[in-house]
């Protein structure tokens, strides 16, 4: 399970450090994509293998699920961490992200994302804000 935040730099070359308990669950290869909310999503081998079994599983006669697995798929990049614990991130993952030098990184259970400094501060703050009334409406969910 993925858990904690840390705040990294952007080399010149594009390359972050996973942070050492994330490189143990995410292992030498792993894949980067395009997440929700403009961030980056990073998945072990095994948990993209079981979410690509579900998009597979789900009717491409219907628009959205054509709309998000083209989404999905088209900005993933398989990525190799070097003997530093540093991987490049590619450019158009870069881009969606807003990612320039600061990242915050954070653990999310089954998977890392890598936000921009200034984009997670803010979607932080906004989360925060209502941090007990979404507890609660999880609650209707059974959690």
């Amino acid at each position: 399970m993925f858990l904690g935040e840390y705040q990294h730099t952007l080399d010149v070359k594009g390359r972050i450090t996973i942070p050492s308990r994330f490189r143990e669950q995410l292992l030498e290869r792993f894949v980067a994509t395009k997440g929700l909310d403009n961030c980056i999503f990073l998945y072990p081998m095994d948990e993209w293998q079981a979410i690509e079994n579900k998009l597979k599983s789900l009717p491409f006669t219907r628009a959205d699920v054509r709309s998000f697995a083209r989404f999905f798929f088209s900005g993933a990049s398989e990525l190799e961490v070097d003997k530093q614990g540093r991987v490049v991130l590619p450019g158009n993952l870069r881009d969606y992200a807003g990612i320039d030098k600061d990242v915050v990184i954070i653990g999310v259970g089954t998977r890392v994302e890598i936000w921009s400094y200034d984009s997670w501060n803010e979607y932080n703050q906004r989360a925060a804000s209502g941090y007990e009334e979404i507890a609660e409406s999880l609650v209707d969910l059974g959690i």
